[in-house]
């Protein structure tokens, strides 16, 4: 999400940054760049206008054109209105009430209301230990009441059975006392959607709201319908009092203009994106890691955390273990070849981490996709066991073997080979460092790589044991944090 803008955005800020001394002029022309860029990543104009004064008011300031580096200040002008126009803050459901909490999913027919219950209700077991019941409201749409609960049995969460005939608000009067007899914690009501905002659905949406009472009230929108996503968002702010939205479908967003209007236009916080259709594709929308992501500063904290989410545990102690005594054969690497796939993939990842070019204009171009990586497994799997543990035995010989078995080329297997060795030196260097005792030293909160990378608030979380894909421990070298090496691997 967000690469048009922030492609366009990163050529404005490397000129500003390579010019050393600025004058007025020089911020003018800058701004007015960005408020194109905005323009064409389709921003509401006030919200444009607005933003381009404020940060154009600030970069102007005596204090940084003076400044050792006004390029770096007027970057960090526009990354900090950036964050100010997405909300500051992330802002999460307010479910400390007494139970049940009630939450209300609203919006257009195909906007993805009825997946986003799922993944909320997915999200809210796994990570918040809450007990969820989940109940369609939709009687319009034909099987919509079935298809909540196809997902409540994917996602392994209760739905309200199902009565044929039953209206909205007696539906919505049932599941209440259902939920308060079988205790749960939290209950999501799913309602019907419409094609366009009409009269019927409001009312059925306010009927519905006087009889749950409803403890949030989320807005489901698709953003890539752009400047009409904020225009429904803000006739549904006038008819009932939203708490929040959910922008779906923001991985095929890549202008990312309904995201950056919609807080200044509604005033109400996006609480969650939608990055995929899997039920574990839904993101706590952060304000901070969404403008870095578009400045190209990278998102390291949520790498961190998606990182911790999906790692396997043996695996990263087994890893551990190994990494101590400066060891890293090609099972390892296969291990962090999984991982990286886990996390979604070159695309995630590259959108996550700073400065990656390589990576990223190899796969605008079409010359890197998840294919790499699947090619990557394929070359290890066809080695022997011998030959995974033991690297150095691959000859001649055996390399054509290995690459007529993985359907890929001698070039391609050398190229594997040359990554691999690449990361085995990083872990002997590691060796020497101390470990991961060094390693932990070097990545401590506050101070080292961890302040910075922390951008000043308390420093990273703590990286989660076997480290990010393809660095364990997290640690040096490499294309900022992919493994070392592997730029050369997309190097055809």
């Amino acid at each position: 999400m967000f690469e048009s803008l922030s492609d366009r955005l990163g050529g404005v800020f490397e000129r500003l940054r390579g010019r050393g001394a600025l004058n007025e002029g020089d911020v003018r022309a800058a701004m007015r760049e960005v408020r194109i860029a905005l323009l064409e990543a389709d921003v509401a104009l006030p919200v444009v206008r607005d933003f381009v004064e404020k940060a154009t008011e600030q970069a102007i300031g005596q204090s940084v054109l003076k400044s050792v580096t006004p390029g770096q200040q007027v970057v960090k002008i526009v990354n900090d209105a950036l964050i100010e126009m997405l909300g500051a803050e992330a802002v999460d459901l307010e479910l400390d009430v007494t139970p049940p909490a009630v939450v209300m999913m609203v919006g257009l027919q195909g906007s993805g209301k009825t997946t986003t219950t799922a993944k909320i209700a997915k999200r809210l077991t796994e990570q918040k230990r809450k007990k969820v019941m989940m109940a369609s409201l939709d009687v319009n749409r034909p099987a919509a009441q079935e298809q909540l609960a196809t997902l409540g049995t994917q996602a392994k969460v209760a739905t309200l059975p199902i009565v044929a005939g039953q209206q909205p608000v007696d539906i919505a009067r049932r599941a209440l006392q259902s939920a308060r007899l079988q205790g749960y914690d939290v209950l999501i009501l799913d309602t019907a959607g419409r094609l366009h905002v009409d009269q019927a659905l409001m009312d059925e949406m306010k009927a519905v709201a006087d009889i749950a009472k409803p403890d949030e009230i989320l807005l489901v929108v698709d953003a890539l319908t752009g400047q009409d996503a904020v225009n429904v968002a803000q006739n549904f702010s006038e008819q009932v009092p939203l708490t929040g939205v959910v922008l779906t479908r923001m991985d095929g967003d890549a202008r990312g203009g309904a995201a950056l209007s919609m807080r200044a236009v509604t005033g109400k916080p996006i609480k969650f994106v939608g990055v995929a259709e899997k039920l574990d594709g839904l993101e706590t929308f952060h304000p901070q890691r969404v403008a870095g992501r578009i400045l190209g500063m990278g998102d390291v904290v949520s790498l961190v955390e998606k990182a911790a989410e999906t790692i396997k545990v043996e695996e990263a102690e087994a890893l551990a273990a190994k990494m101590a005594k400066g060891q890293f054969d090609m099972n390892d690497l296969r291990n962090q070849l999984g991982q990286m796939r886990r996390m979604g993939g070159l695309g995630a990842l590259a959108g996550m981490l700073p400065g990656v070019k390589q990576v990223k204009q190899a796969m605008a171009s079409g010359a890197a996709d998840d294919k790499v990586l699947i090619r990557m497994e394929a070359i290890i799997s066809s080695m022997t066991p011998k030959e995974r543990a033991k690297p150095e035995l691959l000859n001649a010989k055996r390399k054509i073997r290995v690459a007529k078995g993985s359907g890929t080329t001698v070039q391609e297997v050398n190229r594997l080979l040359k990554m691999h060795q690449e990361m085995s030196t990083a872990m002997k260097k590691l060796k020497k460092m101390g470990g991961l005792k060094g390693l932990g030293a070097l990545l401590g909160k506050g101070g080292g790589l961890g302040g910075m990378l922390g951008g000043g608030a308390g420093g990273m979380p703590p990286l989660p044991p076997g480290g990010l894909p393809g660095l364990p421990g997290g640690g040096a070298g490499g294309m900022g944090g992919l493994p070392p090496g592997f730029e050369k691997f997309l190097k055809k």
